[in-house]
Order: C-alpha cells, then structure tokens, then sequence
C-alpha cells in the first residue's frame, strides 16, 4: 500500500456548459494505492475550484469541489486471460493498468462532473433578472414594468389614438 498526494493541472472539460474547473487550474490530489487480487485498487479524494454562471442573474460563480475516487485497475495479463476465457463477470469497460502506469482522468471526471451543481446560483436567494427588460432584479428590488394583458392590446391602441386626435384638436 501507498499513499500520495500531488498538485496536478486539470483535464479540459471538467465541467458542464455552466460550470466546471478550468483546464490548468490546480486540482488537489490525495490517493490511496492497494495491491489486491485482481490488480490495484486506487482511492482517495481530489479537491479543486468549480467557476460558472449563476442561471439566475448570470454573476460568477466560484464554489469548491471536493470528491471521492475509488477504481480498481486490472492486472492486464489478468484482464486479458479472463476476457479469452469469456469470464462475464468483467465489465466491458474496466480499467486496466499499462505497466505501472494507471489512467485516472476518466473516474476523476466521473466524480467531479457529478458533483457540481446542475444549477448553480450566487446565493440562494437570487432573484434573477428581470424577463422583460433584463435588469438585475438583486440591483432594484422594487422593479416593475406596466404590463397591459395582451387581450386588451387592441383597445389600447385605440385609446392611444383617440388621446392623439383629442390633442390635434385642441390645437
């Protein structure tokens, strides 16, 4: 067994289209190796800085991720008898050492992608922009807008033009 810990750059897509750590930040890795029967069983708990936009008001947002990783890497000579043999206990997709070496990013991924917010906001509270004329509701709490019901929209067009030939008149 192994323990290490490391500073490493984050992957490019670590993240949704909302928010994701950015390709090169620093993401804090602390893992655990153990030799175990069917290879190497790597665990540990990778921590970095998620940055995006609110869905509501569209202000940065910046939120601390930190994760579990846990994956069993096969013995390759293992891996590949079992799969001759036609073992169906094997997941298509298992990881599999090269050499010494064993590929992390795709669990680390797994793990940090399901971890952020599906809909990350500033605060909890955020009211969002305005749907009319897009102000930030957070800036003017007491924004409004005149909104006549689009049914009566005909009947103001004519009281608007009604008050313009009163005017004409009058002059």
């Amino acid at each position: 067994m192994r323990e290490f810990a490391r500073v490493v750059p984050a992957p490019a897509d670590l993240g949704t289209a909302v928010i994701g750590i950015p390709e090169g930040s620093d993401l804090t890795v602390g893992l655990r190796l153990e030799a175990v029967m069917e290879g190497v069983l790597i665990s540990g708990v990778v921590r970095g800085t998620a940055v995006g936009e609110c869905v509501r008001c569209l202000d940065p947002v910046s939120e601390e991720v930190t994760v579990r990783v846990q994956e069993l890497f096969g013995y390759a000579e293992r891996v590949h008898a079992a799969q001759e043999a036609g073992d169906d206990e094997l997941e298509d997709e298992e990881a599999v050492l090269d050499g010494d070496l064993a590929d992390l990013e795709p669990a680390v991924r797994d793990s940090v992608v399901t971890a952020l917010p599906f809909q990350p906001l500033c605060r909890p509270d955020c009211p969002g922009l305005c749907s009319i004329c897009g102000a930030r509701l957070a800036d003017d709490p007491d924004h409004t807008h005149d909104v006549v019901d689009p049914r009566w929209s005909a009947l103001q067009a004519v009281l608007e033009q009604t008050s313009t030939a009163d005017e004409t008149k009058e002059s």
